[in-house]
């Protein structure tokens, strides 16, 4: 069950209210570049996002990071708060002892396109969770076998992994780490993907001095435990 216990203690450190906010910086490498980039949600719009180094050429990196920038809230990436949701509310647990493997099928949720949809269905997807403090280490997605697109071509390598640290101040979960690796082939055509995405920096903060009042306000309602407002 997904509602009680160390698996709603790890999802409720990942269900972030919306006035969350981050500035990192990340670096995006594949076997041939690597690119750095920089983003801070208070600074003016044209230069939240910024490239600090980079080194080697792929296009396909580059339009990784493109995708990246040009998306409403770029910090929304290090926050998975449709988790919840994705796992529904029975899951496959093994208890290791340190960890628990958590397999599941990935629910669609709201954020999910069409073509996620789809290739969610097809993949194996688990989870590794620290019992004692309720935390996810990592999420995992892989492909089992190739298999027909939906408008043809063939998928036949996908592999997806998403590793996530707590952050201190507000004891939230983050993705700090996110590799893809996948294979597609099409009428003369092969499409490949591999890249890692490493959060070198993060700070979190509120949107504003409210927002982080009511969130210290809501989380010792729910914990008893008091917060400090920053």
């Amino acid at each position: 069950m997904t509602v009680t216990g160390p698996m709603d203690d790890a999802l409720r450190a990942t269900e972030a209210p919306p006035t969350l906010r981050a500035a990192f910086t990340v670096e995006l490498t594949s076997e041939r570049a690597e690119r750095v980039y920089a983003f801070d949600p208070r600074l003016e719009p044209d230069q939240r996002w910024s490239l600090v180094s980079a080194r080697g050429e792929d296009s396909a990196l580059d339009d990784a990071g493109a995708a990246w920038a040009a998306e409403v809230a770029p910090d929304g990436r290090l926050l998975p708060d449709d988790l919840r949701a994705s796992l529904g509310t029975l899951v496959e647990v093994e208890d290791l002892g340190p960890a628990w493997r958590v397999k599941f099928d990935h629910v669609p949720s709201a954020n999910d396109t069409e073509l996620d949809t789809w290739a969610v269905s097809q993949l194996q997807a688990e989870a590794w969770v620290e019992p004692v403090q309720g935390a996810f280490l990592r999420l995992d997605y892989s492909l089992p076998r190739p298999v027909r697109g939906p408008e043809g071509g063939r998928l036949t390598r996908f592999e997806q992994s998403y590793l996530l640290e707590r952050e201190p101040v507000w004891g939230m979960s983050y993705v700090s780490r996110y590799s893809l690796s996948f294979e597609a082939k099409a009428a003369f055509r092969t499409i490949r993907r591999d890249y890692d995405a490493v959060i070198t920096e993060a700070t979190f903060f509120f949107a504003s001095r409210d927002a982080e009042q009511q969130f210290v306000d809501m989380r010792q309602a729910e914990t008893g435990i008091a917060l400090v407002s920053r």
